[in-house]
């Protein structure tokens, strides 16, 4: 029988933290979860007190104005299909966690990806804790929520922050690295403080990036948002998890549906958001050499002089 060299036991010291954070701080974790439960509470009183038709409506709306008619037509079939298979309040409970914990995860992530990207050392302290979490299992995530908030909505609704947070600190770092360090130089040589060329030159246009982790936020919280059915989180992810311990093929398929609708629905909506700057840049650099085009076509063009005159 194999003898290992040496033993080290990790599980037993995390444990004894667990027990001490919940025995010590039981009220801070009782005022978190008043907390959660409130901002998911009024979203969702948001999402579900006008008619199920106005929201779509209101939803159609924001796909015609971040794509085209097309998307806006996927959009009234999507939301009409939720409605139909009955899964109304579940989708809204769903998207109500997500936009919850999307907002807390960007608000965390966004200023330590802007602090990793002022210095090599805050980037070499943080990379390795985002390692560690985007390689971490999902469903370990899960577990320290339940020991810390018991079960229901405030673990799903921590688990799916915590998880959702690495994207937005590492495009937010991306793009501040990414601007041209000539422009920083020139907003420096004109007197500018290290703020305002944080807050006036290297965020607005680090945005793009910036909104891409946004993008990538909300679909790791709406895919979080399904695990956490299994803690007793409400919406689509309770219905997927009845599903299988139910062996119910139509009950997962129809959960799992209508998941995919808002996936699509959000991914599309969020990664609009940045394309206008693009489109508005392009015609600032087309109009002047379409302008220059037309003024030099007569003189590019001249008659040629018949000899015989």
């Amino acid at each position: 029988m194999y003898k290992p060299l040496f033993t080290v036991d990790f599980g037993t010291p995390v444990s004894e933290a667990v027990d001490w954070l919940t025995l010590h701080l039981g009220g801070v974790f009782d005022a978190i979860s008043s907390v959660m439960t409130e901002l998911v509470n009024a979203v969702l009183f948001v999402l579900t007190a006008p008619h199920p038709l106005v929201v779509t409506a209101v939803f159609t709306a924001l796909a015609y104005v971040a794509g085209k008619w097309g998307f806006g037509a996927f959009t009234v079939v999507a939301f009409l299909i939720i409605q139909g298979m009955g899964l109304w309040t579940e989708a809204m409970q769903s998207l109500a966690v997500v936009t919850v914990a999307s907002v807390l995860a960007v608000a965390i992530g966004v200023p330590i990806g802007v602090w990793a990207a002022r210095g090599p050392v805050a980037s070499a302290v943080v990379r390795p804790v985002l390692d560690f979490m985007q390689t971490l299992p999902v469903f370990v995530y899960l577990i320290p929520a339940v020991f810390f908030f018991g079960i229901g909505l405030v673990p799903g609704v921590v688990a799916t922050t915590v998880f959702a947070v690495p994207p937005a600190v590492r495009l937010t770092e991306l793009g501040i690295r990414q601007v041209d360090k000539e422009v920083v130089e020139a907003a420096r040589a004109f007197g500018a403080k290290p703020r305002q060329i944080l807050r006036e030159v290297q965020l607005p246009l680090a945005l793009p990036s910036i909104m891409a982790g946004v993008n990538q936020v909300i679909m790791l919280a709406l895919s979080m948002v399904v695990i956490a059915g299994m803690v007793g989180a409400a919406g689509l992810g309770t219905v997927v998890v009845r599903g299988i311990s139910q062996l119910d093929v139509g009950v997962g398929f129809q959960g799992g549906l209508a998941v995919v609708f808002l996936a699509i629905f959000l991914d599309r909506v969020t990664g609009a958001l940045a394309t206008p700057r693009r489109r508005r840049a392009r015609k600032n650099r087309t109009r002047p050499a379409a302008a220059a085009d037309t003024t030099s076509a007569p003189a590019s063009a001249p008659e040629p002089v018949s000899a015989s005159a």
